[in-house]
């Protein structure tokens, strides 16, 4: 069974970084691509970032591009996301879920493109 699991989420301070990870088992890193969404209090879920199967193309919403970065390590089974610079606005749980073969970046991603997804960790930024 194809299972992800996102951690390393917390509370911090306006400004502050945590670093997620997204450990996937059940299938293998490196043949599809991979994605980072997240959803806040009373909202419906956000596509943030998402990955090439081999790591060379990094794609970011425009709320993420310039304070995340996301990152793969295919030999770990391990996606990643840098976040930096937190906001308030950035307080949701956090995602990672792997995208259907087929689906391509236009931009950004429907909610169709979504194949597993994994149980989330809870960012929380608040001074």
């Amino acid at each position: 069974d194809v299972q992800l699991q996102a951690s390393g989420g917390g509370v911090v301070q306006p400004g502050g970084s945590l670093r997620l990870s997204c450990a996937g088992s059940g299938f293998t890193f490196g043949l599809g691509d991979l994605s980072w969404l997240r959803q806040a209090p009373g909202k419906g879920p956000e596509w943030i970032s998402a990955i090439d199967g081999q790591g060379d193309k990094t794609y970011y919403s425009d709320a993420a591009k310039g304070r995340f970065t996301i990152s793969s390590d295919n030999a770990k089974n391990t996606l990643y996301l840098q976040v930096d610079s937190l906001k308030p606005e950035d307080t949701a749980v956090y995602y990672c879920a792997t995208i259907l073969s087929g689906a391509h970046y236009g931009g950004g991603y429907s909610p169709a493109a979504f194949g597993y997804w994994g149980l989330g960790t809870q960012v929380t930024v608040s001074s």
